[in-house]
């Protein structure tokens, strides 16, 4: 698949999560083999253009192109300004958040909140385009809720503003994550518009990804929480191997430091918490309670290291790969 100049290796994309999808995370999905790794969501907000939050965020060093960076606004004038802001950061391809949920994202009339606006969702989105020479891309659900299944009138005039790619989260925002995602919905977008269209929503398999594939007639996949505890899931659903029982504790061990190196050591071993309980969850269910409390409470890097790297050495190869698939 193709956005702009830039051709993907493959067409299976990991979603961006906030607090998740961070330049570590990216990295080491793109190393593993997918596609793309949109960046967790950036505020479109000036003030806080030199947060220590916003500055980690916009640091691309070393990060595999492209390069695709999510912006989230109300704004017309701060989206352009935010577009402009991370593509001089290295940004090479500029999504726009349409689907986040969130209370605190849609209480500002951002993320899903712009489907119940859509004349003033396509002032941003021709605010964005207009400001940048990269490659735009919208992320959107299928509506604010099931009376309001807007998705392909939107996209359909995101494309005529100058979008290059869209990508749907088979749900409406008042699902939330509950549910099954609609896959089905999904292919009225796909007849509404000509640019490459990305499905999204409860792919957790090989089968679940050509199945989308065939329902949608989207052009590529994006897998977001089953890569959680997984960083590889992507990779292998596009068709590379898993790591083997034997790899996923070095994997695991070198993510953790490459977070701690990434955030500094105090914050980094708070952030990293996440990721440790989902590999935990994932790769080691049969590991003790306390050994789960102590890596998950210790402010020590070298304990934790150590005791992620000796609880993952206990998993059989037949464990490793029935977590991977």
């Amino acid at each position: 698949m193709q956005i702009g100049p830039y051709k993907l290796k493959n067409n299976l994309v990991v979603a961006p999560m906030a607090g998740v999808t961070d330049r570590p995370f990216r990295m080491l999905c793109k190393k593993l083999g997918a596609g793309l790794a949109v960046s967790e969501m950036v505020t479109s907000n000036s003030l806080l253009y030199g947060s220590a939050k916003t500055l980690r965020r916009a640091n691309h060093e070393g990060e595999v192109e492209p390069i695709s960076v999510q912006i989230a606004g109300a704004d017309p004038k701060m989206m352009a300004e935010a577009a402009k802001h991370n593509v001089d950061n290295g940004a090479q391809i500029i999504d726009i958040n349409m689907g986040c949920p969130a209370k605190k994202v849609i209480g500002g009339y951002a993320g899903s909140a712009l489907m119940r606006e859509p004349d003033h969702a396509l002032s941003l989105i021709e605010a964005t385009v207009k400001a940048v020479k990269v490659p735009v891309t919208v992320k959107m659900r299928l509506g604010w809720d099931e009376n309001s299944l807007n998705a392909p009138d939107i996209a359909a005039r995101a494309e005529a503003a100058g979008v290059q790619l869209i990508t749907i989260h088979g749900r409406t925002r008042m699902q939330f994550y509950e549910g099954c995602a609609d896959w089905d919905a999904i292919a009225a977008v796909r007849d509404a518009i000509r640019i490459p269209l990305i499905a999204n929503g409860d792919v957790d398999s090989r089968e679940d990804a050509v199945e989308i594939l065939r329902r949608s007639g989207a052009d590529a996949v994006m897998v977001g929480r089953a890569c959680q505890g997984r960083p590889w899931h992507a990779g292998w659903i596009a068709g590379a191997d898993a790591p083997s029982a034997e790899e996923v504790p070095g994997l695991v061990v070198d993510h953790y430091r490459a977070m701690l190196e990434h955030y500094g050591p105090e914050v980094g071993v708070r952030h990293a918490r996440k990721h440790l309980g989902w590999y935990l969850d994932r790769q080691a269910p049969m590991a003790s309670a306390e050994d789960k409390v102590a890596v998950m409470t210790s402010k020590n890097p070298e304990f934790v290291a150590e005791a992620m790297r000796r609880i993952l050495s206990e998993i059989t190869p037949d464990n490793a790969r029935q977590e991977a698939a």
